[in-house]
């Protein structure tokens, strides 16, 4: 987030897409409800479901699936043809408005509306509102960054706050909200394929150096890895020989899942580090049981950049270790000797290595988290970013035309198919589905439908359905809901007996190589 969970309630305006906020961050959009209710903001919601979070909404705009880039280029249009944009913002802080200005030209409401199926005068109400604010705040999940265009959506957002200067103010800013509170510590940690910690790349000499002469080493390899999307790839045709997976459960969250198993079951050796037996690791080779979060000390970082301190409360149990100690006896035992002797000093090494957290330390958030970047023990913290300047100096403006989603409905799938959250799960069930309680309330999958598709299909809640793609087969019940629209199922993706991902398109976003989760086309017919 470029800014913390504290400024939504400093809105103007709030827009929010790509995100059940409710359901899948209930705390967090509390602060929404409440600048809403409370302090007076404005609230758009642009979701092709009608969430919870539109009862608070003034405007709803209901788009259809994967059309993401074509609204926000109509919102673009119209308060570019309306000089509601912050021409002094864009003259001083950015770069390449002209020729967004000339790709947006063609996206008039009309257009963006036959695109999106969004009523005209709603994206030109929509447009009005959020250009008229002084803070206006952009909230987006991964109902915008998991498609084949996740990227270009997300730099879709950047363009439209930065057309209206609402980047480096309190209030304002575009804020991914991350969907567990460690996500934004690991990739700050560098657990992606390019970058060592604080998103220094691997392909920089200088940072290579750094590392190298960090750990001991004559020299660190300078080439970019796997996304775990070209991991199961290479595992199916026997490039990848080896995979060693920690707290992840790729069997029911891989897209495409029928392929996922077949992939998996290539490898010669398979390794799974977790702190239940999931469906994966029911299938590796060996198990090694981690510690919990309340079985370890450490830290973690939140969705808005904020580095915490977190204490044991209890001793693992049995054989469970802390997740950076079987790492350091992995690494001793293959000969590079890891020896800390607790979580701090791994700490203090990060702090050494990673300038955007040269400033954190244990001691200074045994009470208070700090926001990164922090890169001196002075330093307070950056709760804002790019209040007087973006990193590389100049905000880019990236003039992205729409392209619609790899797959659409038709003759033989005439359906689509968008999958998500629940409240009462996290992902694939791993620890909320050891709970009765939750699992009381939340039991099994269910196929969302409208009433109206109810009636065409000649089902009703409770019924037994077949939903079928090009990539596998579930079944699951009927659920009615006004939520849903007409011609799209919703399905839940935590459940493993009725995994949603057996039926979703494993085609990736070329940059990103996120798998398109949120639209394929799918037929729904009774179950024998």
């Amino acid at each position: 987030m470029t800014n913390t969970i504290e400024c939504i309630e400093k809105a103007d305006v709030i827009l929010i897409t790509g995100s059940n906020t409710t359901e899948n961050h209930p705390v967090l959009s509390s602060f929404v409800k409440r600048a809403v209710t409370q302090k007076g903001a404005k609230l758009i919601v642009v979701d092709p479901r009608r969430i919870n979070i539109t009862r608070f909404a003034d405007k709803w705009l209901r788009q259809n699936l994967g059309t993401d880039v074509a609204w926000i280029n109509g919102l673009m249009h119209v308060i570019i043809k309306e000089n509601l944009h912050d021409s002094e913002f864009i003259e001083n802080r950015t770069e390449g408005f002209d020729e967004l200005k000339k790709t947006v030209e063609k996206y008039t409401p009309d257009y963006v509306s036959e695109i999106t199926g969004i009523p005209a005068q709603e994206i030109i109400d929509a447009a009005r509102l959020y250009a008229g604010a002084e803070h206006g705040s952009i909230l987006y999940c991964m109902g915008i960054t998991q498609h084949t265009t996740g990227t270009d959506n997300v730099k879709s957002l950047a363009n439209l706050a930065m057309l209206c200067g609402n980047l480096g103010i309190e209030g304002g800013g575009v804020n991914p909200l991350r969907g567990q509170n460690n996500v934004q510590g690991a990739c700050d940690m560098g657990g992606l394929p390019n970058v060592y910690s604080g998103y220094q790349n691997v392909t920089d000499p200088a940072a290579n150096q750094k590392m190298a002469e960090a750990w001991g080493v004559e020299s660190l390899p300078d080439q970019v890895g796997l996304k775990i999307t070209d991991m199961i790839p290479a595992a199916h045709d026997g490039k990848l020989k080896a995979l060693y997976v920690i707290g992840e459960n790729p069997l029911v969250s891989d897209p495409d899942l029928n392929h996922c198993e077949k992939s998996l079951g290539n490898l010669d050796f398979f390794v799974v580090q977790d702190i239940f037996m999931t469906e994966t690791a029911q299938l590796a080779d060996v198990v090694l049981p981690a510690a919990s979060f309340a079985e370890k000390d450490g830290t973690f970082s939140n969705t808005d950049r904020r580095v915490h301190m977190v204490n044991k409360a209890v001793e693992p149990p049995g054989q469970a270790w802390d997740d950076w100690k079987i790492t350091c006896e992995i690494g001793t035992r293959m000969g590079y000797e890891m020896n800390y002797e607790n979580a701090r000093q791994i700490m203090e090494e990060i702090s050494k290595v990673t300038p955007s957290y040269g400033g954190i330390t244990y001691d200074r958030i045994a009470y208070e988290g700090i926001h990164w970047p922090a890169p001196t023990p002075e330093h307070p913290g950056t709760p804002i970013l790019h209040r007087d300047q973006f990193t590389k100096g100049k905000g880019t403006f990236h003039a992205i035309d729409f392209i619609p989603p790899a797959e659409s409905a038709d003759d033989e799938y005439p359906m689509h198919l968008t999958t998500g959250r629940l409240l009462y799960h996290y992902h694939t069930g791993t620890m909320t589905m050891k709970t009765d309680g939750l699992n009381e309330i939340a039991p099994e999958c269910f196929v969302e439908i409208s009433p109206q598709d109810a009636r065409n299909y000649g089902v009703k809640d409770g019924d037994a359905v077949e939903i079928s793609s090009r990539r596998g087969t579930i079944r699951a019940v009927i659920k009615t809901s006004k939520m849903a629209v007409t011609g799209t199922v919703f399905i839940p993706f935590h459940y493993a007996a009725a995994a949603a991902n057996r039926l979703t398109n494993a085609a990736l976003d070329p940059i990103s190589g996120i798998p398109e989760y949120k639209v394929c086309a799918v037929k729904l017919s009774k179950a024998a």
